[in-house]
Parts: structure tokens; C-alpha cells; sequence
């Protein structure tokens, strides 16, 4: 016997394990039944033990409980337990039929194989109802390991029903037979009720199970689909199919978005992060071991241990972000890992599987017909297995991502609401927003490559090994080939990083002038300047563009590089190859399977130099992070809150500092209960450093700190959030009606809210944007009255509003009779009008308290506080009768005769130097009707009246409804007409171009191909060198044409882009200018700046490269499909669906992924707005102990935008699946056609199966950038429709030029029923105004605000146009010239004075047509030849924009030498309100009145004396002329309105 050559398995079976004749080299191929009962069993079951340990976990990381039983889990467990009752069956049967004293002997597979089996069932039936109490839906391992056992025993159904039908055979022959088949016909049965059950599981695997009862987190109606779908719909992504098809049908909005997954929210992330992040805290402390609980959840709030621990804890180092990031995210991270490893493994299959195709085409006789089948099979198994596992790993790698950004963003969030303020001085809030919008963001892009790191290296590696196998050492060749462009790329790229450093400072440069240009235009409409303008940023945008062709230059040479070097990289090995020896032939094999390995070097090579750029990139985020999250915080302990002592707010012996040197020093103060203190001194003396040290906000070095009762703070600037004015005031606490409008009347709020136009309930811009000085003041008073605290601490809140309005606050708010009269409170001011009425003074001098008491303990004292008050009645900011009050209390404190004579002075200051208040543009009374105080204001131009620009703003409302147009967000597709103007833009020519090359590169790329094909095949290469030569030289001919083409096309792409970038821009810019000035005034000036700067930059740098890519994408498919119907032109036919499905996807998903995007985009920026607002609104928060609110408030808006993030992520996984399933599908039919098609030649076979193998990809590509283009060209879009606005009248005519150089000779001018209104369905303004001004006429314009003083100006420039009559200046009527024209021959001295950053001379005179001379002549009229000679560089004085390094009254003189460098017949002055000081003033009016004697001057005045000694006098009411005759006369007669007037500025 023979039976020791048998090997171990065969002596289990009893039988052969391995027949390779039965089972490979056969046309009939069959596994033997030993192989089949045992490799086939137990590889399923091997499979299930090695990976249990993941059912597991997800059963230890499941947030739900209990699932009812249900018939999908009931019958799986009867199922279950058939199958079990069926393996104990076996193993029971072959214990009795076999072995013993049966003739049939029992082997160990008759026992071990059931056991085996009844194990691994047993192990499965476990896990049902343990799944079902830990709320498990859905188990992956599961699915495949009844897929698998489903899969595998096929071949044994085949043989099973072979062997019965050959023992029925033997039973119906005629012979009786001897047999009994009784054990094999049990075997039979048992079987397929084995299959049959495992058949149902696997059916039953295939759905999830009910919902959980019990969920830690409350399921919504709107919850993800995904926690309740089954493991084969997350793998295909099935269930996004929903929001595919909604997002298909209709655009997506917000509504429509599922609700986070509960295990990516920050409830459930940042607890994880905390723990381990006060882990390692922990570790930097070498003497300190304290023990710590875990990071608990407590009431929602994560606490975060200080890494700069108290004072006496030693520090290691600094704790890193990293180790906490590894520690709570690596696990997810590591099975991602372990995806990558194996589907890398899989890449690497599939060029061995292509050489067997090869080999099997070049035998094809000699093979049988079901090997090639096997091997188009295999290819395709491969290919979808890598599909599924490549999409598990981008998804979890983005899970991820996702997580580590929120963890990062509330980290940095929590932080950030406890630094000091040291820490806050080393870095703006930009800088500490970036930390989040920037750093952190990286991370989360990084995390999809992390892994290439090691990848990468592994896949050259295998790449190159396997080529070693094909072509020995010559592989090395190729290699350096590629090693040594790797530098050279190196180079371009640092080459092009410069030149994109270059572009962003121009593009800066270009959007800062573009800005200050938008914020002067009204300006430089009446100076007709904006030739200049234009001429200066189209200047600056075209050395953009030459920066940019530079840049497109060094792309389209690295594109060169890239497209050549695979073809460089195979030339130089084959000619390596077969130049060494001449036993080295090519063959078809080794020649595509070199290809395509080299193929899959590519990507690896290019990545890894990126690799590492990115990578230290994120280093420096992870120092950055970590340098502001071990950054000084604030002592908790320095303020505290001992209840024992006598006074609720106290300081002893206290000395603060803001971190350097002290700023306080020996500070006693003492609050006793319900009392007002005020703190008095100079600027600067330290009276604010008091509050702050009241709050903790100081440095303390030395003393006590101590308050009790609950805080409410009123910073000196009003920090104003992005929400209603109601949810500003309340501050998070509930809304009560009756107190809360208690607290509107006595802050003086009524008034303006009900003039806001959704009153309470209208929104706040940014930083209060929408409100005056004095409305944010007196919210953040509201704030805290409302707040209803114990302690308030009051930071100057009177300084930003009007007299009368502090006057009341003060008295229904803070005095001894207001609203706080019961709390402790400290008031810090500049008022000397309230001293009197407050309990105790504490007067600051230098950082010191100089003296303390009451007001008449101080006034008797004469010491500093006598001081403060006679400098600050100097500085005459009151109002009479204030004044009137405060001599009186002076005087009843007797003998103090110095100050009674300041007083006295300052009462005759105010008096003489009052602005009329009926006039007044700043007045309040008057249109509150409380008759006019008198008062004058020059220091505090800023504070606005708030009542008074509160109905201003109403008016303005009045007029306008609504001013600024709500942007258009578009939505679905974009019109064919836009890409018409795109291409049309781009040229004709070039276009046509940049397509014929980008074909013709293709066709060599192809051509190349084949001849190498043609190359391999030839039989004759063998004995004849020069045909080898010959056929070298051509393939390198063919590479050098790619190259060639490659660069022609990505020049002309790059050229022609850029030419429709300027052409697109210029067109936009020029259009801006010509738009008449309603536009200016419904669109904010952002959202023009956004169209010029983001919607250029977009055309300017993404469209190209887009375009490139669809470009060189779609000809690749094309060629793909070439290559493939030249080999099998049976593979059109397959084509035709194929495409279909394509489309469907694509469309699909361009809908929905686009509107995720932008969903995305907008759910973003609340993030960063929200927190910039926290950080420069920390100390307030604080001070109202609000913290926990404000984390929550983040943690919801990290949560809103990851709703929005998620879903996106999802949209590109289901479109890669689906995608790359069809490019899957391209391989199966290529292959099987090629194999099965007849066809001979075995290099076209190889070639078109090694062209589908890339084609997945390609596909992949062209439909992101085919949807990228799509999401792009809304730039073009949004541009186009800033193009086609209306414009404004004709700049220059004809008929102009034969106008005199001097017109208008006379300066006569006549307004004759002139009518006009601002826009289209507005009001009229004026209405039929006509007057009639003769040549050198002086004559001032008088009337209340809005009466249309301003519109005459205005119509006079035709700034706004006529509705009905005509104006006309020397007899020639306006509206027939052209508009700079008219604008260049007259004059005006607008009320702000704008100026434009650059030089001194160029805002003189931009045109540069003025010689030195006339410039210095006009500085030396206007006063500032002496300023101008004191600076370094004169005229070339460089001016910050807007003119900020000028003082206002010097800006209003830079204008007025302006003015008198024009010098034209005729000069509107339009009268600056309080911007001027007097001496300015009397400076300008002198000029004026010698300067332009013969002059027809035309005054705006808000002060009447500037007007008395002029010719004549308009009084407009209401848009009518109501008075019109000379000063003189007007005055004579009391009943005029005129008269009214000059008695309120008590000028009669």
C-alpha cells in the first residue's frame, strides 16, 4: 500500500485532500470532498473566531439597549438553533453508522468537522441575544462569515448531486447491488438542509435589526438613517440613497439634513478628549499627585485642568495636544490603518492577475475556456473588494478628522474663556480665531493622508519588487529616473510658492484700494477722479497677472515633468533592459505588467514630497495650539468671596498689575451695602484697573479682594453680540415682561427700539454695527439692570451718551432715586455733574488713590479732586444749566473763590459758542420736542445723540423700507448662457487649441502603447539589433511628441484662462465705476469686494486647474474606450448602459453635493463669528458667570456644522462606490470580452484590460471636477450679473469738447421747478424748487435735517438725476454734458472729509497735471504749507488710508486745498458739523471769503454765523423754498423763519 506518500490531511479525510489534475489542469474542474468538507468549512469559521473580538468592542461601544424581540432576530435564532440541532445530528450519525463494528471506518473528519461547526454556530447564536440587550442592530462579521459559508459550499452542492445521480445510476441498473448508501444519503440530506439554513442566514444578515428601546441620546423623527442600517446598506451606502434623490429632486436646505450621529457629537467627544487631556496635564507635575476623577459630564460640562497649574507646582514641559489625540481617536484610526494595509495588498494583485490573462490569450489552444473566465472573474473580485474596504477606510478616516476638530475647536474654546490678559496681549483675536478656523482645520484635512506615510514607502516597495521579478536590475534605471525628479519638482514647486506670495501681496494691495476706492466713491464722483482710480487698481491687477502667467508657466512645466515622467521612467528601463544583454527580449507579459506597476508608483511618488510639506505644516499648528493651550490663565483664587466681612465690595492694601510692570499700588476701597461710590481722575489715572481688579481680570501681587453677592459688569466699550437687542439685554435669563420693560424706560431705550424696524426683536450686526455709541452703551446697561444682580460695577457708562439722556439714566438708573438704589454699586466717570449726589469719591491720580470722601469733604480740601474739576470744566463739555448746578453746590461749601471763577468762565464758553439746535443734525431735542438746551460738543463728536441718529435712522428708514437687498443664494444649475459668456470670454482660438492638443497627446500617449505592443510581438527583434534600435528610437520619439503636446496644451489652457480672468475683471471693475450712486447705496460694499476679490481669485487660480483636469480626465476615459473597442468592439455594446448609470450618478450627486456645500459653508463661519465675539467679550462673560452658556452655545454650533459636514462626506463615499462599481464593471466586461472574444493578440488584450484598470479612478476624478466646475462657474455667474447693472450717464460727450477751456465763465446759476428724488418709487425730495443765483452771488442754505439741503448739492452734480425740471449754469442746461464735465468745473467742500491712502500730492492732485508751485500756493491759502514743510517727505508724505495719520481738522484743510487748486466759478461748501474746531474753522471761512471773491458760492450751514454777511439766504422746508432774500432783511422781520433761528442760537 501507498498510503505513506499521503500527506496528513488526506489520512484525516480518509480520502485525497489536493488533486490538481481533478481539479486545475482539466476542462472539467472539481474540488475533491475532503477539500471540500474542510478548507471550504472551516476558512469561514476561521475568519468569524479571528475578527469576533470587533463584535465585541461594538457591543462594549453601543450606546443603546435592549431591542424587543422581533421576527427578524427570532427567526434568526431558530434558524440559528436548526442549524446547531443539524451539526449535532452529523456528528451523533457518524458515531453511529461508522467505525465499531460497521464496515465503514470512522476518520477524525467525521467527528472534528461537526464540532468544529456546532462551535462557531454556537459562538454565533451567543452573540443574538447579546446583540439585542446592548442594542447592536446590525454585525459585519456576521454578514461575512454567512457569506463566505454560503459562498464556499457551492462547489460541494455540485458534487453532491453529481454522487447521487451516479448511486441512482447503480440502483436502477439492473444488478442487485451489495452497497448500502444509507450514510451517503444522509450525508446528502443533512447537507442541503446545512446549505439551506445558511442560505437564510446570510438572507437574514442582510437587514438590520428593530430600533433599541433604551438610547442614551433622544432618537429624533429627523435621526440618520445609517444607526439603523444593516451592514450591507452601509458599505454600499445605500442609505443615503434618500437624501440623493430628495437633493435630485429639489434643492437640499437645512431641514432636510439628518441630526448627528450621537457619537461624533461634542457630548460625546469631549468628555474622551478631557480625560485624557488632564491625564497628561497631570503627568507635567513631578511633585503633585493629586488623585482626579475621570472628566466627568456634569450637568454637560467638560472641565479642563489648567496646564499652568498654581504658582508652587513645578512644570515639566508643556503638555502636548498630541498624546490626549492619539489616546482617545487612535483606535477608529488603527483599523483604518489596517484597511489601507489590505487593500494595498489588493493593488498589487491585480498586475500578476493581468500577466496570467496574457499568458492564457498567448496559449489559448492549449487552455481550457474556464481559466480565462476565472482569471476576468478574479480581476473583478478584487476590484470591488478593494472598492468597498477603500470606502469603509475614507469614511472612518474622516470620522476621524471630524472628531479631532471638534475636540481641538472646544479645547481652544474653553481656553480661550480663561487666559490672562497677559496671554491675550501677545496675540490678536485674529490670531486666536485662526487657531480654530485654520489649525485645527488641518488636521482634520490631514487625516485621510496620515497614513500614506507609511503606505506609500510600502507600495514603491512592493512595486518595486514585483518589477524586479520582471526586468532584474534595469528596474533601478527607472527608479533613479524617478528619484531625480522629485528635486526637480522640489524646485518648481518652492519657484511657484514665491510667485504665489507675490500674487496674494498684490491681490491685497488690489482689494485694500478697491476698498478705500467703494468707501470714497461719493467723493470721487463729485470730483470727477475716478479715471485715476481705475487707472491705479487695473494697474496694480495687471502685474497680478503677469505674476500669474509667470505661475502658469512653472504649472504647465511640472505638468510637463509629471506627464512624462512615467514614459521617461519605462523608456529608460526597456532600453536598460534590453541594451544589457541580448538574451533580454521583451515580452507582452513583461513589457504591460512593467506598465502597470510603474502605474502604480506614480501616485505614491508624487504624494509623499506633498506629504511632508503638509505634515510640517501641522507640526507648527500642533505648537501654535499647543503654546495657547498651556498659555497663563486667570488666578480663580485672587478675588474672593468671604461672606464674614462687613462690606459686599472691598480692596485692602491691594497692588495689581496687567503682567508687566504695577499699575496699582496701595488701593483701599471700601462699598457698603447699597451705597454709590465713584471712582474720579484724569485719563489714564487707573480708574478702569479698579473695576478690573474687582473682577479678578488683574494681576494681583499683594492685598485682599473681596465681594459678595452676585456681579454685573458695564465695560467701558459696550461688547455687543450678534443676536436681538431683546436677547442682548436678558443675557440668558428668562423674559418677564413687566420688569424688563421697566428697565427699557429707565435706560432711555424706548425710543429707539420702537424706531428699529423689528423693534426689540431686530438683529444686532457684528460687533453692534447697526447701533450708535451711545444705543450700545445704553443696551449693556439694560444688560445688567436687567440682570438683577447684587454688585455692579459701572465702567464710565455715561461717556458715550448725550447730556439729557445721562441726566436721565442717572437719575432713573443709578442715582440715589433709580432702579439700583438698593445695590452696591461703583461708578466710574468723567461727569462732574453727578458728584454731588453720590455717597463717597474716590479720586485716582497716577495709579493711586489720592484722596477719598464726599464731594464737599473734597471741594474743602482743594487737593487733586479740585484739580480734576477746574481742567475738566475747561475743557467745556457741559451744558448751561449743568454748569449752573455745580456753581451752586461749589458755592454752598463756601470759600473756594478759584473754582467759583472757573465755573463762572466755563458758563460763558457755552453760551457763546453754542450750536443752534434747531439746526443741528446731531439734535435730539428738536425732534423730541423738548425746546432746545443749549449745548456745544466738540470733544465728543463720536457719541452721536443716540436718540437723534435713532431717528435719523428711522427716517432713513422711512425712505428707503428696506435698504440693503438680501443677497441671492443660487441654487440648482447654472445656465449655458453663463458658460456661453465664459468661453466667449476665454477666445474662440484658444479654446480650439487647447482641445486639438490635449487630443493629439492622447493619441500619442495610445500610439506609444501600441507600438510597444507591436514592439513585444515581433518575433525578428531577436536576431536583428537595428530593428531594436529602430523600434527604441520611435517609442522615444512617440514620448517626446506626449511631452511636446502636454506642455502646448497646458499653456494655451493656462493663457486662455488668464486672458478671461483680466478681460472678465476689467469689464466688472470699469462697469463698478460707471454705476450710479443708488448702487452704492442698496449694496454693501462687501459683497462688491467679495465679487472682486473671492470671485476673481476663483477664475484667477481654481477654474484653470479644474478645467485642466476635466480636460485631461474626459480624454482619458475616451481613450480608454478607444483602446478597449480596438481590442473587443463587442465592448460597445456594453458601453451604451454603462454610461447611463455614470450619468444618473453624477447628476445625483452634483445636485446634492453642491448644496451641501454651500450648506456647509454658511454653517461654518457662525462658528469663528461666535467665538472672536467670546474672546473680545471674555471679561463680560466672566463677570456675569456665563461661561457654561457660552461653551454650550459653541458646542451647538460645532454640532450644526458637522450636520451640514457630515453628509457631504457621505456624498462623496456613496458616489465613489457607485462610481467605481461601473469602472468595476468596464474591467469584468474588458476582461471577459478579451478572454472569451477570440481575439489572438495578446498584447491589445493586455493593453485595453491594463487601460480599464486605471479607468476607476479617472472616472472617479471627472465627475469631481466635472461637479467642481459646476460649483466654480456661479463666479462667473455672480460676475456677470455685476456686469449687466444699470450705468450711469455718459462720462464724456462729444458736444463737450467745443465747450470753452473756461466755462462757466460767469458762475450763474438758476434751478428752474426743479424736482427730484433719491431712487426709483421713492418720495420726491425736492419739489419744484426755482431760485435764481447771479454770478459771484454768496448765498447760504438753511433749514432743518432732512429739509433737502444736501439734495441740492447733490442735483447740482448730478449725483442724483432729475425727476422734473432742469438746472442750468451759464444758461447751458446740466443734463446735457457729460458728467465729468460738469463735475470737473465745479468745486465742493464736501462735509467729511475722505482721503484715499497713498501720496500727499497724489490726493491733491491724482491727475498729476499741477505744477509744485500751484500745489504749494494752494497748502500755503489753505494753512498747511508750514505742516507739510515739517514732514520728512513733504508732499510724497505718505497718507494711511482714510486719512488716519491727519487730524480731522487737517483733513478738512487737505480739502479745502483742493478746492482752491480747481478753482472754478463756482464752489458748493457743504458745512462739516462738529468735526472742526473753531480756530479750523475761522481759518477755513477766511480763505474762503478772500480766496473766491468773484466766486458764486453756494453754503450748506449748520452754524448761522457763517452765513450772516452772505448776499442771500434759502430756507428750505420739507423740500420746498419757504424764504429767499438777504440775511439783512430776513432778520428785520420777526414772523420769519429765519428769525426763529437766529433767536435759538442766540445770535439776536
Amino acid at each position: 500500500m501507498a498510503e505513506d506518500t499521503s500527506s496528513p490531511m488526506d489520512r484525516f479525510c480518509g480520502s485525497t485532500f489536493w488533486n490538481a489534475t481533478e481539479t486545475w489542469y482539466t476542462n472539467d474542474p472539481d474540488f475533491t470532498p475532503c477539500f471540500e468538507q474542510t478548507a471550504l468549512v472551516w476558512t469561514p469559521c476561521a475568519f468569524y473566531w479571528a475578527f469576533v473580538i470587533f463584535d465585541f468592542y461594538y457591543l462594549k461601544a453601543s450606546l443603546d439597549r435592549n431591542i424587543p424581540w422581533n421576527k427578524l432576530n427570532v427567526s434568526k435564532a431558530l434558524v440559528n438553533l436548526g442549524l446547531l440541532v443539524i451539526t449535532a445530528l452529523d456528528l451523533i450519525m457518524a458515531l453511529v453508522k461508522k467505525g465499531g463494528d460497521s464496515e465503514l471506518p470512522l476518520y477524525d473528519l467525521d467527528v472534528w468537522g461537526p464540532i468544529i461547526k456546532f462551535a462557531t454556530f454556537l459562538l454565533v447564536f451567543i452573540f443574538i441575544p447579546l446583540n439585542r440587550k446592548y442594542g447592536v442592530q446590525t454585525t459585519g462579521c456576521q454578514f461575512i462569515f454567512w457569506f463566505l459559508l454560503t459562498v464556499l459550499s457551492i462547489p460541494r452542492c455540485r458534487t453532491e448531486v453529481r454522487l447521487d445521480a451516479e448511486r441512482q445510476k447503480i440502483l436502477n441498473s439492473q444488478q442487485p447491488s451489495e452497497q448500502d448508501f444509507s450514510w451517503e444519503e444522509y450525508q446528502f440530506v443533512s447537507f442541503f438542509i446545512f446549505f439551506t439554513f445558511t442560505s437564510i442566514m446570510l438572507i437574514l444578515n442582510c437587514f438590520a435589526d428593530g430600533m433599541p428601546r433604551q438610547t442614551k441620546y433622544q432618537r429624533g423623527e429627523n435621526e440618520i438613517p445609517e444607526l439603523s442600517a444593516s451592514f450591507l446598506s452601509r458599505i454600499t451606502y445605500q442609505w443615503f440613497d434618500k437624501m440623493a434623490l430628495k437633493g435630485y429632486r429639489n434643492p437640499l436646505e437645512e431641514k432636510d439634513l439628518w441630526d448627528l450621529r450621537p457619537q461624533d457629537s461634542c457630548s460625546e467627544v469631549m468628555p474622551i478628549f478631557a480625560h485624557h487631556w488632564n491625564q497628561n496635564v497631570r503627568k507635567n507635575y513631578k511633585n503633585k499627585a493629586r488623585v482626579e476623577p475621570k472628566a466627568q459630564f456634569s450637568n454637560g460640562n467638560v472641565t479642563f485642568e489648567n496646564p499652568h497649574g498654581e504658582k508652587n507646582g513645578r512644570k515639566k514641559g508643556m503638555a502636548s495636544i498630541m498624546p490626549p489625540i492619539y489616546k482617545s481617536f487612535g483606535g477608529v484610526f488603527l483599523f483604518g490603518a489596517l484597511m489601507k494595509l489590505f487593500t494595498d495588498t489588493l493593488t498589487f494583485a491585480q498586475p500578476q492577475v493581468l500577466s496570467l490573462i496574457i499568458s492564457f490569450v498567448e496559449a489559448q489552444e492549449a487552455e481550457p475556456e474556464w481559466k480565462g473566465i476565472l482569471y476576468a472573474v478574479l480581476l473583478f473580485v478584487l476590484a470591488a473588494a478593494q472598492t468597498f474596504i477603500l470606502g469603509q477606510y475614507f469614511h472612518r478616516m474622516f470620522i476621524v478628522g471630524l472628531r479631532i476638530r471638534t475636540a481641538l475647536i472646544n479645547a481652544i474654546y474653553r481656553k480661550a474663556l480663561r487666559i490672562s490678559n497677559s496671554t491675550k496681549k501677545e496675540s490678536t483675536v485674529g490670531e486666536i480665531v485662526n487657531l480654530m478656523a485654520v489649525d485645527a482645520q488641518r488636521f482634520m484635512e490631514l487625516t485621510t493622508y496620515l497614513n500614506m506615510i507609511w503606505s506609500a514607502p510600502l507600495q514603491i516597495g512592493l512595486a518595486l519588487y514585483f518589477l524586479w521579478q520582471q526586468l532584474g536590475p534595469s528596474v533601478l534605471a527607472g527608479l533613479a529616473v524617478m528619484i531625480i525628479l522629485i528635486p526637480v519638482n522640489g524646485v518648481i514647486a518652492s519657484r511657484i510658492k514665491t510667485y504665489q506670495i507675490r500674487q496674494m501681496k498684490y491681490k491685497d494691495e488690489r482689494v485694500k484700494l478697491m476698498n478705500e476706492v467703494l468707501s470714497g466713491i461719493k467723493v470721487l464722483k463729485l470730483y470727477a477722479w475716478e479715471p485715476s482710480f481705475e487707472k491705479q487698481v487695473l494697474d496694480i491687477r495687471d502685474k497680478e497677472i503677469a505674476t500669474l502667467r509667470s505661475t502658469a508657466y512653472l504649472n504647465a512645466g511640472t505638468s510637463f515633468l509629471w506627464s512624462c515622467a512615467p514614459f521617461l521612467v519605462s523608456l529608460v528601463t526597456f532600453a536598460t533592459y534590453v541594451l544589457t544583454s541580448e538574451a533580454n527580449q521583451l515580452s507582452v507579459e513583461k513589457v504591460l505588467v512593467s506598465i502597470a506597476l510603474f502605474d502604480l508608483m506614480k501616485l505614491p511618488l508624487t504624494i509623499l514630497p506633498m506629504l511632508s510639506v503638509d505634515i510640517a505644516e501641522t507640526q507648527v499648528s500642533v505648537n501654535r495650539i499647543n503654546k495657547f493651550l498651556n498659555s497663563e490663565e486667570l488666578d480663580p483664587n485672587s478675588v474672593l468671596h468671604d461672606s464674614s466681612k462687613p462690606h459686599p465690595m472691598s480692596i485692602e492694601n491691594g497692588e495689581f498689575s496687567w503682567g508687566d510692570e504695577i499699575t496699582l499700588r496701595n488701593i483701599n476701597i471700601e462699598v457698603k451695602k447699597s451705597s454709590l461710590v465713584a471712582l474720579v481722575g484724569t485719563v489714564g489715572s487707573g480708574k478702569s484697573s479698579v473695576v478690573q481688579a474687582f473682577l479678578g481680570e488683574m494681576e494681583k501681587l499683594a492685598g485682599v479682594v473681596n465681594t459678595v453677592g452676585k456681579l454685573a459688569y458695564v465695560p467701558q466699550q459696550a461688547w455687543i453680540q450678534n443676536a436681538t437687542v431683546r436677547d442682548n439685554i436678558l443675557f440668558g435669563q428668562t423674559y418677564d415682561r413687566k420688569r424688563y420693560n421697566k428697565v427699557i424706560d429707565a435706560c432711555a431705550l424706548r425710543a429707539d427700539i420702537d424706531i428699529l424696524s423689528a423693534g426689540d426683536l431686530t438683529e444686532i450686526g457684528e460687533k453692534g454695527i447697526n447701533l450708535s455709541g451711545g444705543q450700545k452703551q445704553r443696551i449693556s446697561l439694560a444688560r445688567a439692570v436687567y440682570s438683577d444682580a447684587d454688585l455692579y460695577l459701572l465702567d464710565d457708562p455715561l461717556s458715550a451718551v448725550d447730556a439729557h439722556v445721562g441726566k436721565h439714566i442717572f437719575e432713573e438708573v443709578i442715582g440715589p432715586k433709580g432702579m439700583l438704589a438698593r445695590k452696591s454699586r461703583v461708578l466710574v466717570t468723567h461727569g462732574v455733574t453727578f458728584l454731588p449726589q453720590v455717597d463717597s469719591i474716590y479720586v485716582m491720580k497716577m495709579g493711586e488713590i489720592s484722596e477719598s470722601g464726599t464731594f464737599d469733604q473734597l471741594v474743602k480740601n482743594k487737593g487733586a479732586f479740585a484739580d480734576f474739576i477746574i481742567q475738566h470744566l475747561q475743557e467745556g463739555n457741559e451744558e448751561e444749566e449743568e454748569l449752573n448746578q455745580i456753581k451752586r453746590q461749589i458755592s454752598s461749601t463756601g470759600d473756594v473763590p478759584e473754582l467759583l471763577g472757573t465755573v463762572e468762565k466755563a458758563i460763558k464758553l457755552a453760551r457763546t459758542e453754542s450750536l443752534s439746535d434747531s439746526i443741528s443734525v446731531t439734535s435730539a431735542d428738536s425732534l423730541m420736542g423738548r425746546g432746545g438746551s443749549l449745548r456745544r460738543r466738540t470733544k465728543r463728536q463720536d457719541s452721536h445723540d443716540s436718540v437723534a441718529s435713532a431717528a435719523s435712522l428711522k427716517k432713513k428708514q422711512e425712505v428707503e423700507g428696506k435698504l440693503i437687498e438680501t443677497e441671492k443664494s443660487q441654487t440648482g444649475g447654472v445656465e449655458f448662457a453663463v458658460y456661453k459668456h465664459y468661453i466667449k470670454s476665454v477666445g474662440i482660438f484658444l479654446s480650439v487649441a487647447t482641445l486639438v492638443l490635449n487630443f493629439v497627446f492622447q493619441a500619442f500617449q495610445i500610439g506609444s502603447n501600441l507600438w510597444l505592443t507591436q514592439w513585444a510581438n515581433d518575433q525578428n527583434v531577436a536576431n536583428d539589433t537595428g530593428l531594436r534600435d529602430m523600434y527604441l528610437g520611435v517609442y522615444g520619439a512617440f514620448g517626446f511628441g506626449q511631452g511636446l503636446c502636454n506642455y502646448g496644451a497646458a499653456i494655451s489652457l493656462f493663457t486662455a484662462t488668464l486672458h478671461a480672468s483680466s478681460r472678465v475683471f476689467h469689464r466688472l471693475f470699469n462697469n463698478i465705476m460707471h454705476c450710479p450712486s443708488e448702487f452704492f447705496d442698496t449694496t454693501p460694499k462687501g459683497r462688491i469686494l467679495d465679487r472682486c476679490s473671492s470671485d476673481v481669485n476663483c477664475l484667477d487660480l481654481v477654474m484653470p486647474l479644474n478645467i485642466r483636469m476635466v480636460m485631461s480626465t474626459a480624454f482619458q476615459v475616451l481613450a480608454t474606450i478607444v483602446v478597449i473597442s480596438l481590442s473587443t468592439p463587442i465592448f460597445l455594446a456594453v458601453i451604451v448602459p454603462i454610461a447611463f448609470l455614470y450619468y444618473f450618478a453624477q447628476r445625483f450627486y452634483v445636485a446634492t453635493s453642491r448644496q451641501l456645500m454651500r450648506l456647509e459653508s454658511v454653517s461654518r463661519s457662525p462658528i469663528y463669528s461666535h467665538f472672536s465675539e467670546t474672546v473680545t467679550g471674555a471679561s463680560t462673560i466672566r463677570a456675569y458667570n456665563v461661561g457654561d452658556r457660552f461653551i454650550e452655545e459653541s458646542d451647538a454650533k460645532v454640532d450644526k456644522n458637522q450636520v451640514c459636514k457630515y453628509p457631504s462626506v457621505i456624498a462623496n463615499r456613496w458616489l465613489a462606490i457607485r462610481l467605481e462599481m461601473v469602472g468595476n464593471l468596464i474591467i469584468l466586461f474588458a476582461s471577459l470580452f478579451a478572454v472569451l472574444g477570440g481575439q489572438t493578440n495578446p498584447g491589445l488584450v493586455g493593453l485595453s484590460v491594463s487601460y480599464a484598470l486605471q479607468v476607476t479612478q479617472t472616472l472617479n476624478w471627472l465627475v469631481r471636477m466635472s461637479s467642481d466646475i459646476e460649483t466654480n462657474i456661479v463666479s462667473v455667474e455672480r460676475i456677470k450679473e455685476y456686469g449687466e447693472t444699470k450705468q450711469e450717464a455718459p462720462w464724456e460727450l462729444e458736444q463737450d469738447k467745443n465747450k470753452p477751456k473756461n466755462w462757466p465763465q460767469e458762475g450763474h446759476v438758476e434751478f428752474q421747478n426743479f424736482q427730484v428724488r433719491y431712487r426709483e418709487g421713492l418720495d420726491l425730495v425736492l419739489r419744484g424748487v426755482s431760485f435764481n443765483i447771479k454770478g459771484g452771488e454768496k448765498v447760504g442754505i438753511v433749514g432743518r435735517t432732512g429739509a433737502g439741503k444736501s439734495s441740492l448739492t447733490l442735483a447740482l452734480f448730478r449725483i442724483i438725476e432729475a425727476a422734473g425740471g432742469r438746472i442750468s449754469i451759464d444758461g447751458v442746461d446740466i443734463a446735457s454734458m457729460g458728467l465729468h464735465m460738469l463735475r470737473s468745473r465745479l468745486t465742493i467742500i464736501p462735509q467729511d472729509p475722505v482721503l484715499f491712502s497713498g501720496s500727499l500730492r497724489i490726493n491733491l492732485d491724482p491727475f498729476e497735471i499741477k505744477t509744485d508751485d500751484e500745489i504749494w500756493k494752494a497748502l500755503e491759502l489753505s494753512h498747511l504749507k508750514s505742516f507739510v514743510k515739517s514732514l520728512a517727505a513733504g508732499l510724497n508724505h505718505e497718507i494711511a488710508e482714510g486719512g488716519e495719520n491727519l487730524s480731522v481738522g487737517q483733513r478738512q484743510l487737505v480739502c479745502l486745498a483742493r478746492a482752491l487748486l480747481r478753482k472754478t466759478k463756482v464752489l458748493v461748501l457743504d458745512e462739516a458739523t462738529a468735526a472742526v474746531d473753531l480756530e479750523t474753522d475761522d481759518l477755513i471761512q477766511k480763505t474762503i471769503r478772500t480766496e473766491f471773491k468773484e466766486c458764486t458760492v453756494l453754503t450748506i450751514a449748520h452754524r448761522l454765523n457763517t452765513i450772516l454777511d452772505s448776499d442771500k439766504v434759502i430756507v428750505l422746508d420739507k423740500g420746498q423754498i419757504t424764504e429767499f432774500a438777504s440775511p439783512t432783511e430776513l432778520l428785520d422781520n420777526p414772523k420769519s423763519a429765519f428769525y426763529s433761528m437766529a433767536k435759538d442760537a442766540n445770535l439776536v
